[in-house]
């Protein structure tokens, strides 16, 4: 006796598709991103044409473009700009290429390679607080430090409270701190470069810069974009090492030597209470980041 097979009821059909299925995966991070980023984002950009207290928000009063036009017409916007853009162009060139640098070190066959890898990246999951007192302590007057940097023309100096080399000592500290992370993401990478390519190189008679050059790099192309394209926008935020060297003064101190957009938005949004202006400084952020990764895309020729 033969059955006749069930037919399968729409519901299930539904359900039982590929499609469905990979809504139901990502709709709890879509909420999640939409509650947490997406909605404060809109808010802003609200708020940035509002004149608002944030001991009032129900209180808020449109008026139009005026939050821009004080930010473009401040002096203190631009030089908060500048100093992350001199954090940005001097830092994360050089922590992608220590990052590479040292994920070709531990990616090779030598003895206690993992005490080398777990020892680059502890600074990047140290608190940002804790390792910026830390290098307050090593970067004062007359420690070992400043001595050596004084080998090559530097004043022996309390970096952080000069204001001359406040900015600087942000730079080399982002820069230890990133290090680990950027080794992490180019390791990973490493290990998935074909050894067939490698092999026929040897064949060609390929020195090691050669194959470095010509098989390594173009391999590791669109994992630099997403290294740098990270570190520039954690390049842009920092906040907690600023924070830590101000502690005692004013918020990007030494006389806003340290002042950076973020620093500029928290003093202008939160201790002022101003949020409506600092909306639009946040906006004006945005932007940046968006066009500096925008211009990062089309210099790296990125074709992934």
């Amino acid at each position: 006796m033969t059955g006749q097979p069930k037919k399968q009821s729409r519901f299930r059909s539904i359900f039982d598709s590929d499609f469905t299925l990979g809504w139901m995966l990502v709709l709890p991070f879509l909420v999640l991103w939409a509650w947490w980023f997406l909605y404060p984002f809109v808010e802003s950009f609200i708020r940035s044409f509002q004149d608002v207290n944030f001991a009032a928000l129900g209180d808020a009063k449109f008026i139009g473009l005026q939050n821009y036009i004080a930010i473009l017409n401040d002096k203190q916007f631009y030089q908060a700009v500048l100093h992350s853009l001199q954090i940005v162009v001097v830092a994360v060139p050089v922590q992608t290429i220590l990052g590479l640098l040292m994920a070709i070190l531990v990616n090779q066959n030598i003895k206690g390679k993992g005490i080398f890898r777990t020892v680059f990246f502890i600074p990047y999951i140290t608190s940002q607080i804790a390792l910026t007192t830390v290098f307050m302590m090593l970067f004062k007057q007359g420690t070992f430090v400043t001595k050596f940097f004084a080998f090559f023309g530097l004043r022996d100096v309390t970096w952080f409270a000069d204001t001359g080399y406040a900015l600087m000592f942000v730079c080399i500290l982002f820069i230890f701190q990133q290090c680990g992370f950027s080794m992490i993401v180019y390791l990973s990478a490493l290990q998935e470069v074909p050894k067939d390519l490698y092999e026929a190189g040897d064949i060609d008679g390929a020195s090691k810069w050669e194959k470095f050059r010509f098989i390594t790099v173009p391999f590791l192309k669109p994992i630099t974009f997403f290294v740098i394209s990270v570190s520039t926008i954690l390049g842009f935020q920092i906040y907690d090492q600023i924070a830590a060297i101000s502690r005692y003064g004013a918020l990007g101190s030494p006389a806003g030597a340290t002042s950076t957009v973020v620093t500029y938005f928290y003093q202008h949004g939160i201790r002022y209470m101003n949020i409506g202006y600092g909306s639009a400084a946040v906006i004006l952020f945005f932007f940046i980041i968006m066009f500096i990764t925008f211009l990062q895309k089309k210099f790296l020729d990125d074709k992934e």
